[in-house]
């Protein structure tokens, strides 16, 4: 087998892979011997149809089955000759098989960038340490508070006040028509003061009354993420059928009790701090991260493969159309596509793609391994922050591989940043 490579640029490499006649022959060979034990044909016994016909029925087949087998080995040992750690799948360029002609292809691939090795021990670096104040606890007990309310309706006949709930219909008219963008809801329950909804329409329903009918216009901002209504005047009518007041639980100990977890608001104050702390030191942890990578982007210049661009990109878009979803909209609705996500996230993914980079050099550097103590504690890490048994955890990521690697992979870009922050000069800052 003869292989020429072809260096289009420092990462992208065109192999030129040339299998000699003899290997197509025998491959061939050993295809047809396959092919005419096992085919049945009328007219000929088992095991005795001339290759003649075969080649006449099956041609097509057995010259996709070679030619694939023979691509798969070659492009191996291509490999393995010129020593290239491809990333990603490779683009080949395969033309039709000749039998009697020694058979050319191409394979189109990108390697890894070279990075040269990082001075780690002459980082100095900076770490914000949060400490969770007393207001911060009282805060997110309000927040369950408020998540533990219940409504009454208010039967004396009064108007909407702010912090109110209110039960409406409404309807949005354009040009004395129905306007199917501006929505046509009923039992719409909303809080008013909330910002859930437009400030406008907020305050058309303050000082409504209970079986009320009221029409008003209201102007849509010029940049409103539905681009159907934005810089639309709308006319609403909007009918009020209850106004509901929101009932708070007393924050004490039968309280606590209720959340399922505690026995007494101390404990679940102190579950609050803890989750708090928690949060403060991931935060940290990820600014620490963001330093390190831009003082070691100062050592070295990345010169980024398209092929893990993309694929961070993808993931990258993914999450954002995801996030999307989850509010109910669709692209469409925020005034977005594909091609705009992609524009507007690529820095972010060019971000990524050099960080990974960056940080498996730094595991190869020191020589780092996960190993089987360290994974156990980062399973125990994730369970603790997942609310989950460790058990449930590992089993998950022994029955998918791909989400193993995915856990392996940030265990050790974890560890990377251990070993930098020990070799550097860290000073921390109270905040």
């Amino acid at each position: 087998m003869k292989v020429d490579v072809e260096d289009v640029t420092t990462l992208k490499k065109i192999l030129h892979i040339e299998i000699p006649k003899a290997d197509v022959h025998r491959e061939l060979d050993k295809a047809y011997t396959t092919l005419k034990k096992n085919v049945r044909i009328k007219g000929f016994r088992p095991g005795k149809v001339p290759r003649s016909i075969l080649e006449q029925r099956f041609k097509k087949d057995v010259h996709a089955e070679v030619f694939g087998q023979l691509i798969q080995e070659s492009y191996v040992e291509a490999l393995r000759e010129t020593e290239f750690v491809p990333l990603g799948e490779p683009i080949v360029d395969s033309p039709e098989l000749e039998a009697d002609q020694p058979y050319h292809y191409s394979a189109t691939i990108e390697v890894r960038p070279f990075i040269q090795d990082l001075n780690l021990g002459s980082l100095r670096l900076k770490k914000n340490v949060y400490r969770v104040a007393d207001d911060e606890v009282e805060t997110q007990l309000k927040v369950l508070q408020k998540n533990q309310a219940k409504l009454r309706t208010i039967e004396e006949d009064r108007p909407v006040e702010k912090g109110d709930f209110v039960l409406i219909d409404y309807e949005g008219f354009k040009d004395g028509k129905p306007f199917a963008p501006a929505g046509k809801t009923e039992n719409f329950l909303v809080e008013v003061d909330s910002g859930r909804i437009l400030e406008d329409f907020d305050q058309q329903l303050l000082g409504m009354r209970p079986k009320t009918t009221k029409e008003f216009l209201m102007h849509f901002p010029d940049h409103y993420f539905n681009k159907d209504l934005s810089g639309l005047d709308i006319t609403f009518t909007v009918m009020l059928k209850e106004i509901r007041e929101e009932l708070l639980p007393e924050i004490d100990d039968e309280f606590a009790k209720s959340l399922g977890k505690h026995e007494t608001i101390t404990e679940l104050k102190q579950a609050i701090r803890k989750e708090l702390e928690r949060s403060y030191e991931a935060r940290s942890e990820q600014e620490l991260r963001h330093d390190i990578i831009n003082k070691l982007l100062e050592q070295a210049t990345i010169e980024l493969p398209e092929v893990l661009i993309n694929h961070e990109l993808s993931a990258v878009v993914n999450e954002a159309k995801e996030a999307v979803s989850h509010r109910g909209l669709s692209l469409e609705e925020t005034g977005q596509t594909e091609e705009t996500l992609s524009e507007n996230y690529r820095p972010l993914a060019e971000r990524r793609v050099r960080e990974y980079l960056l940080l498996e050099k730094v595991i190869d550097q020191e020589g780092l391994t996960a190993t089987d103590e360290i994974l156990e504690q980062a399973y125990n890490e994730m369970a603790e922050n997942m609310h989950q048994p460790v058990n449930t955890i590992k089993q998950f990521h022994e029955n998918n591989k791909e989400a193993y690697e995915v856990f392996k992979q940030r265990v050790l870009e974890k560890e990377a940043i251990k070993s930098i922050i020990a070799s550097s000069t860290l000073e921390t800052i109270e905040k």
